[in-house]
């Protein structure tokens, strides 16, 4: 059996983390058998190598090894790509055409965001799985294959699987061995070894000293988030190589390469409370603003209809339920649209003028006409207000984490600093 070391030689795989060494080890391990993998991790973090060390070290090497990138394929196509299809099947398919697992029959196949496959798709593929047969589109006619199967997502696929987004018993025959290459912010000791080799490789390839970072340079390399892993660790350090004139590379240089440096703000907020507190408070929050959403929604369906009839008669007669719901509270809410009424056909006022506040509305009624304008002016502070308890409580339960805050809100890690820098945290 190869070795680790030799391994990630042979594929460029940079780095002595733990975890990395162990996914390496697994891969090598389950090389030889036709298990199916399931590759795991964050976007950026090298995945593509994983099958790649599969096939070249299995009984397959010799034959087809085909990359289908999932999240790429039009969602009315990738049937036609992944099974091929019959002359005819559909608008445009002029021609017989084989898929990817009749090409690669003997091979393997590298199924990357497999997370992204539409549900119809998820069907064909686990017949696949089970007994190595497919349809191609527009045929009856069934067709064997033998392919190995290694996938890779950036998806949390329990969750997906909860949603609904994904099939449950295809993700146990995927996941046969699942293997997880942990995030670059996990392996600190290797950033600066991966940010060396990419800068000797670009200066190689546009024939230009290497760039080198000074010693507080190096801190801040080794302290970002680098939440695009790889990737973005690689793109930085070729903008540096090319932009940057001076080779010697300062702290504050390499800080105008890091985009969103406030990541690691700290949590200003209390420490004493729990989960369960604050989802408590953010389920009441939720229900009073749906309650106020509805309110305003039956406000709406009373004025429309009053546009329409031109009668708050007819109105009245109509959405007699509507109106007791809105004036439940007030005993009296039928005398006073009766006065309306009344008001209504001695005069010529417009509709619009009815639903002003009568002089003759009764006390409780003024006071919630008044408090109504008083809720329109405080609205926006008082949900200013929330959001900012909402934020405080989340970068404390993460502990300043602003990714998974930002997943914990429902908003995306850009818009949550926006808001971090407007409340001044």
């Amino acid at each position: 059996m190869e070795s680790i070391q030799a391994t990630k030689q042979r594929f460029g795989i940079i780095g002595n983390d733990p975890k990395l060494n162990r996914a390496v080890e697994k891969a090598i391990q389950v090389a030889p058998t036709d298990i199916s993998v399931l590759v795991t991790g964050e976007s950026g973090v090298g995945k593509e190598s994983i099958p790649k060390i599969i096939h070249s070290l299995s009984h397959r090497k010799h034959g087809k090894y085909i990359a289908v990138n999932c999240g790429a394929i039009p969602e009315g196509t990738i049937d036609s790509e992944l099974f091929g299809h019959e002359k005819g099947s559909f608008t445009g398919a002029t021609t017989t055409r084989s898929g990817y697992f009749e090409v690669a029959d003997g091979g393997t196949i590298f199924l990357d965001e497999v997370g992204e496959l539409p549900l119809p798709t998820q069907v064909r593929l686990l017949r696949v799985l089970e007994n190595g047969e497919f349809l191609k589109v527009g045929s009856s006619a069934t067709q064997k294959t033998d392919v190995r199967i290694v996938a890779a997502t950036n998806v949390r696929m329990i969750e997906a699987i909860e949603k609904g987004r994904f099939r449950e018993d295809l993700y146990y025959r995927l996941s046969t061995v699942e293997i997880n290459l942990p995030p670059l912010r996990e392996r600190r000791e290797d950033i600066h070894l991966l940010f060396r080799k990419f800068a000797a490789d670009f200066a190689q390839k546009y024939k230009m000293p290497t760039i080198r970072l000074d010693e507080r340079a190096i801190e801040l390399l080794l302290q970002y988030r680098w939440s695009g892993n790889i990737r973005q660790l690689r793109n930085v350090a070729e903008q540096i190589s090319v932009l940057e004139q001076n080779r010697e590379i300062t702290y504050a240089t390499l800080k105008h390469y890091l985009p969103d440096m406030g990541s690691n703000l700290p949590a200003v907020v209390n420490e004493k409370k729990t989960e369960s507190d604050f989802s408590s408070e953010r389920e009441i929050l939720y229900k009073v603003l749906f309650d106020m959403k509805r309110d305003v929604n039956d406000l709406k369906k009373l004025t429309l209809e009053l546009m329409k009839t031109g009668s708050a008669a007819k109105v009245k007669e109509e959405q007699s339920t509507l109106i007791n719901k809105i004036y439940s509270e007030e005993s009296n809410a039928e005398e006073e649209l009766a006065a309306i009424i009344e008001e209504e056909n001695n005069s010529n006022i417009s509709d619009v003028e009815v639903f002003s506040i009568p002089e003759h509305a009764s006390e409780a009624r003024k006071d919630k006409y008044e408090y109504a304008e008083e809720v329109e002016e405080e609205e926006n502070l008082s949900l200013q207000q929330k959001e900012l308890e909402l934020i405080k409580k989340s970068l404390e339960k993460y502990k300043g984490k602003r990714k998974d805050a930002a997943d914990e809100l429902g908003i995306s890690e850009r818009t949550l600093y926006r808001k971090i820098k407007q409340y001044n945290l």
